[in-house]
């Protein structure tokens, strides 16, 4: 009977209406907001009414997926531990925190992401998701993921969809040498790296499955994605998986755990 660990989504919010999610009870529930006073940050932690979450992008307490993206990332997480297809869900044995901090465009402000990413780790987040990146490097966002990893979380982030070497033309936040932190490329259905998908002998440390993924989006429906955004989550639902069986272990060693269990293959050499 022990705590389930938190997988915080930081994207485009997520439709906790969702059955996959309602039917499984796996949307984090932020227990001193759920049982306290309207109006009132119970909690103290800055953020009032904040029962699943928060929307950065909008400053509320309402972090509705108006995109598609954070659905589709959280029920690639989800369903790492367990059959998201299945007619009747099992409990979930995670928890997912909806960070919003993307708007409908996909576009965000990067202090919005900070602001996620510490409300993530002050809140007991695990492990970390960032499918979402782009090519200006931020001290702050930086400082952010340093503060996630001194505090033992994992953090995956998304290579990049632009066929790059990130070696020589970084991605943010993929980029950042945060010891906790594992960036994901995107693979095919028979281990090729995607077309797509960044890549990077030194900044990259994994590929995972990023081409034609089934997942949930809003709305109670699924659909086919691309994308290194895909790829990440999986090795969200494996961290989070580590964690559930080994919460003792820090963020880094579940990284090494994964990169040194993690298949070698020719194609991605």
């Amino acid at each position: 009977n022990y705590e389930k660990p938190i997988v915080a989504i930081v994207d485009t919010g997520l439709d906790y209406n969702h059955k996959v999610f309602k039917d499984s009870g796996a949307v984090w529930v932020n227990q001193a907001e759920l049982n306290g006073r309207t109006g009132v940050d119970d909690d103290g932690n800055g953020y009032v009414d904040d029962i699943r979450g928060w929307n950065f992008w909008a400053n509320t307490n309402n972090p509705m997926d108006d995109d598609e993206h954070g659905t589709h990332v959280a029920g690639i997480v989800l369903g790492v531990g367990q059959d998201i297809m299945k007619t009747t869900l099992d409990p979930a044995i995670i928890q997912i925190m909806p960070l919003k901090f993307l708007g409908a465009d996909g576009s965000g402000s990067t202090s919005n992401a900070i602001a996620a990413i510490y409300y993530a780790v002050n809140n007991g987040a695990s492990v970390i998701n960032n499918s979402w990146g782009g090519s200006s490097y931020s001290q702050a966002l930086h400082d952010a993921l340093a503060f996630a990893y001194t505090h033992h979380v994992v953090i995956t982030t998304a290579a990049g969809n632009y066929g790059k070497n990130n070696d020589s033309t970084p991605m943010y936040p993929a980029n950042y040498p945060v010891p906790s932190q594992i960036s994901v490329a995107a693979t095919t259905n028979t281990d090729f790296l995607a077309s797509f998908s960044n890549y990077g002998s030194q900044s990259v440390h994994v590929g995972s499955p990023g081409v034609a993924i089934l997942s949930t989006i809003p709305g109670g429906l699924f659909r086919y994605m691309s994308g290194t955004s895909m790829a990440a989550p999986f090795v969200a639902g494996m961290a989070v998986l580590a964690v559930r069986e080994a919460s003792q272990l820090t963020g880094y060693q579940i990284k090494n755990i994964i990169l040194n269990s993690s298949a070698s293959v020719g194609n991605l050499r």
